[in-house]
């Protein structure tokens, strides 16, 4: 063959390829961002998420072409001040804190409502200004479980909500409450009724949409025996009659609603329980036929998307931080969540400069139990989280270091016992933390590494560390990291700091640093 007919042959084929490689892939963000809540103001997109027992709580997320995600902020910095979700008393609320939200654009003004067991309570917040808040706060008993906020064209407002059983309650003009002389109302006796009766979880995940002037309620249910299944029920009035249908079953991905672009397409938003790592967004697109949604290319969940590829998760809903603030700056990047509420006495990134300071203010048992430990999500399908330690100033009994958080959670760290230092690495594999392997420790800085990979479900942790930052040794042994319900949320790297003796230490980390590589193959 020629060069003069080589040439375009060539030039057609890597253009193919180009197309390909800037494709979106489905999931669109292989990181834990359960029960999107989503919507379009203009061609910007906004979405808010579940964090439960994290604080700050419910982050809220923007982007301009459904794929690539950056943080903005949180609906609250903390839901409420009671000992479960402070980590007072022996208490805690892992697993629950705020559940699925409801996020809404109406008359110039931001709507995210979420409810919580904990304080049972449904929570309202509102903002003129999605990007930079401030956001008001209101509340109001009982707790509507995965209610929908919907506005209607008439001027009335609601909340669809339940498990199974949907009902329909109306909120007051200014959704401070529920409007005198309401009452719950039943609107669907079983939701579940498309994908069988025959029990496992009833269909719950409310999202309410109106098309055309018809209503779309989206819900997700799990029959006993099959998978996360999508179910779509529609009525010409709010109040029913609804008639319902499955909307989607393919590879248990479920639990969302839809969302249009500005050029007119249709997607369904939707996440997979995927291991250790949590559960992950998808994008499946949505045709309309005799007046319903129709979810994904013949019924299943396509690889690759009509979008633009994705940029990666580093740096807007993960990133390193050196901890280097400007004068007089004190705050933690929104990467940055708590395990429960912090005691903001008890950290700094002011008092050190380049450094965070966990300082212990009283005594704990427990890390599980512990307050202040900052963490961030890990990231598919393999990364790895590293720090840096200085434990000049810990006292006998302290224990501080890198953790992957979750019930079976794995722990690498310095502890202080009868004044001597040790590198000590934890599995809770078994459910109950144990002492795997402990290494004298002669200096005051230490470097610490834990890396995950989730690749084809392994959901294994591995931890290591460092005398110099260069020469790593593995420490302790790998562990498994199933995702469990009494956490509900992916495996999460922590730093932290507790005492077990004495208060009035602290531990200094120099940097974290994130990558979506691993250092030291597995």
């Amino acid at each position: 063959m020629t060069k003069r007919f080589l040439f375009p042959i060539l030039l057609i084929l890597s253009q193919n390829i180009f197309a390909q490689v800037k494709q979106a892939q489905n999931p669109i963000i292989f990181a834990d961002v359960p029960d999107m809540a989503m919507i379009r103001v203009g061609n910007t997109y906004y979405m808010s998420s579940t964090t439960m027992h994290m604080s700050p709580g419910v982050p809220i997320m923007k982007s301009k072409d459904l794929v690539n995600w950056e943080m903005l902020g949180y609906a609250y910095d903390t839901l409420a001040n009671v000992d479960d979700l402070s980590l007072r008393n022996g208490k805690s609320t892992y697993g629950r804190g705020s559940w699925a939200s409801s996020l809404r654009f109406h008359n110039g003004t931001y709507y995210v409502t979420t409810f919580a067991q904990t304080t049972g309570r449904t929570h309202i917040y509102t903002t003129k200004n999605i990007e930079k808040g401030p956001w008001k706060a209101i509340s109001f008993k009982p707790s509507y479980h995965d209610q929908t906020l919907f506005f209607d064209d008439d001027g009335r407002n609601y909340l669809i909500y339940g498990s199974g059983k949907l009902q329909l309650v109306e909120l007051n003009a200014d959704v401070s409450g529920v409007k005198e002389g309401s009452t719950e109302q039943v609107i669907i006796e079983n939701a579940s009724t498309p994908s069988g009766t025959n029990g496992g979880l009833p269909a719950e995940g409310s999202q309410l949409f109106k098309v055309n002037g018809k209503y779309y309620l989206f819900n997700i249910s799990w029959p006993r025996g099959g998978m996360r299944t999508v179910i779509i029920h529609r009525a010409d009035k709010i109040t029913g009659p609804w008639e319902g249908k499955v909307g989607f079953q393919d590879l248990g991905v479920a639990q969302g609603g839809l969302i249009d672009t500005p050029d007119g397409k249709w997607y369904s938003y939707l996440f997979r329980d995927f291991g250790g790592v949590g559960r992950i967004p998808y994008l499946v697109p949505v045709k309309w036929e005799d007046g319903w949604p129709v979810l994904g290319e013949n019924g299943k969940v396509p690889e690759k998307l009509d979008l633009p590829a994705s940029k990666g998760l580093i740096p807007n809903l993960v990133n390193s931080d050196e901890f280097t603030r400007k004068k007089g700056e004190s705050k933690l990047p929104l990467v940055w969540q708590w395990n429960h509420n912090p005691d903001n006495n008890l950290w700094s990134v002011s008092e050190r400069k380049g450094y965070l300071r966990l300082k212990t203010g009283r005594i704990d048992s427990s890390f599980v139990l512990a307050r202040n430990t900052l963490t961030q999500r890990t990231i598919d399908p393999v990364c790895a989280g590293i720090t840096s330690l200085d434990i000049s100033n810990m006292k006998e009994g302290d224990f501080a270091g890198l953790s992957l958080l979750q019930k079976n959670f794995g722990l690498v760290g310095v502890k202080i016992e009868n004044g001597e230092k040790s590198i000590v690495m934890y599995s809770a594999s078994s459910g109950k933390p144990v002492e795997i392997q402990k290494v004298p420790l002669q200096q005051n800085t230490i470097f610490l590494m834990a890396q995950c990979d989730f690749r084809n479900r392994a959901d294994t942790g591995y931890f290591f560390y460092s005398l110099d930052g260069k020469v790593w040794k593995p420490i302790g042994e790998a562990i498994k990291m199933p995702y469990t319900i009494p956490h509900f949320m992916g495996y999460r790297f922590g730093l932290f700091n507790y005492a077990t003796k004495n208060i009035g230490g602290y531990a200094d980390f120099d940097f974290f640093k994130i990558q979506d590589n691993l250092i030291i193959n597995k």
